[in-house]
């Protein structure tokens, strides 16, 4: 209970709300601004977390991967642009509302269920999250191993269009993770002879390159290649655009509802926020009332789609707490921020840092409630946001990104490698090889190797020694028929499934 209320503690302080509304102000605009997503915003934004306390610097993570999602939906009910594929679901009828003049109706509801939806996963991390570390404290690594190859399949199948382009991706992350001094023998391993990989090849360069210029590069692309943008709609303060108690009761079972598909949905590593964007409307739509017509302007299909989209940002916390494993790519970058300041997520966390847990989990709480505040006052501001043109955005964010790789370690080479992963994530999205397998294979790769090495000397290299470890045996056939089942199923196929 003392670690509890030090971490509350240590929440409130000035410096912590601080940083979470710097966070959610910054996730804002970033969500807004059309051609930025969430993976880019939190890329972008590592580099000040190196002049942070931990804790700072995760309340800082944390408040811009909340506010960037519902940002986002500003760019899809507004212009109809999602910024992110579970955007998409928002626009089927966010956009129609807008276009009816109830551009504040949907935005609203798109706020209210962002804020609803964060704080049931949010609730639901801070009850699950223990428990299931403690029961994680009772694996050895040859159980441990088997959950990370596990986590890995899941992440490949659903990351992408081919399950076997996505274990690729993720295999080539893990090989790049074992670059520099081998962790037992201290013998260079793939630096050719470059004293500047010997730390490893930079955490930073990787999530920056792969997520934020990557994303530059494709859309400097698009900006020749696309038609013209759909008209901007109009926020106004008609009478008939107003969201009221009314509107609220509404919608408030399709809130509570999308809250549950959004956190179950995030405690499985690799579903994410589209997939629980389209359960939740799909659910929605399938137990419509007469005279709602999804799809054409219905309030209750914002409110879906947004609802779930935000629960799943701190669901997929939960295995990252839990068990060490990020769930998604906001909890592989939030990985990076934390190995950054030497702190090692996993279920001993709760044993070594109790406090700074409880402070995360206190500045999440925070952070919700400061995106509804900032959210409110913020709308009519935030919409302006829509108009600025990605030729200003492109040169902004590149910027960002290569004086973020300098700050790092104040080299050129880190900048190189910053461009060169830039350049590796723009090929793997134009061959459909998924850059999200790539990262967090990259971020898992020392704990899966120092695992597999464990267990290799605990089983003797035995297969049959397995056996012995039932857990692991268990969870390794689960693997295999997973990987089965998502090869025999075009990833096509359950795209029409999950959106139908």
């Amino acid at each position: 209970m003392s670690d509890a209320l030090l971490g509350l503690g240590d929440a409130l302080a000035p410096l912590t709300i601080g940083f979470v509304i710097l966070g959610v102000l910054l996730g804002y605009v970033i969500g807004v601004l059309p051609g930025l997503n969430r993976p880019a915003a939190l890329a972008i934004a590592i580099p000040i977390s190196y002049y942070l306390t931990p804790l700072a610097a995760v309340a800082f993570l944390i408040g811009i991967a909340k506010a960037s999602g519902a940002g986002g939906a500003t760019t899809a009910i507004l212009i109809n642009t999602p910024g992110e594929p579970n955007a998409a679901v928002t626009c089927l009828d966010g956009y129609p509302l807008a276009r009816a003049g109830k551009a504040k109706q949907a935005l609203k509801v798109a706020l209210y269920g962002s804020v609803i939806g964060d704080l049931v996963g949010t609730f639901a991390l801070i009850l699950l999250a223990r428990p299931l570390a403690t029961l994680a404290l009772g694996f050895g690594p040859v159980e441990m191993s088997a959950v990370m190859v596990l986590a890995l399949t899941f992440i490949a199948a659903l990351a992408g269009n081919s399950l076997l382009r996505g274990l690729a991706a993720g295999a080539f992350g893990l090989l790049c993770a074992t670059v520099g001094l081998d962790i037992e023998s201290s013998t260079p391993r793939l630096t050719f002879d470059q004293v500047a990989l010997f730390d490893g090849v930079p955490l930073l360069a990787v999530t920056v390159g792969m997520l934020a210029l990557s994303e530059m590069i494709i859309q400097a692309e698009e900006v020749f290649s696309r038609p013209a943008d759909a008209a901007s709609a109009v926020v106004t303060d008609a009478a008939g655009d107003r969201f009221g108690w009314t509107e609220f009761r509404h919608v408030l079972p399709t809130f509570l509802q999308s809250s549950l598909v959004g956190t179950a949905i995030g405690l499985l590593p690799g579903l994410g926020p589209t997939v629980a964007s389209f359960a939740s409307y799909a659910l929605a739509k399938r137990f419509a009332k007469p005279g709602e017509q999804f799809g054409k302007g219905e309030l209750k299909g914002v409110a879906a789609a947004e609802t779930a989209d935000n629960a799943v940002v701190p669901a997929s916390f939960i295995p990252l707490f839990a068990l060490g494993l990020p769930g998604s790519v906001s909890a592989a970058i939030l990985i990076a921020a934390l190995t950054i300041h030497g702190v090692t997520p996993g279920p001993r966390l709760f044993e070594e840092q109790p406090r700074l847990i409880y402070g995360i989990f206190g500045a999440m709480l925070i952070a919700a409630l400061v995106m509804l505040v900032v959210g409110r006052i913020g709308l009519l501001a935030f919409a302006q946001l829509t108009r600025v043109p990605a030729t200003i955005i492109i040169p902004v964010v590149t910027m960002l990104c290569l004086v973020g790789a300098y700050l790092e370690s104040h080299s050129v080479f880190a900048v190189g490698m910053m461009v060169g992963f830039g350049l590796l994530g723009y090929l793997m999205h134009r061959f459909d090889y998924s850059r999200v397998t790539f990262l967090i294979g990259f971020v898992i790769g020392p704990q899966l190797e120092l695992s597999v090495r464990q267990a290799l000397i605990i089983t003797e290299g035995k297969v049959t020694s397995l056996a012995h470890h039932p857990a692991a045996l268990t969870v390794l056939m689960v693997a295999l028929v997973a990987a089965m089942f998502f090869m025999r199923t075009p990833r096509q196929a359950r795209a029409e499934g999950e959106g139908s």
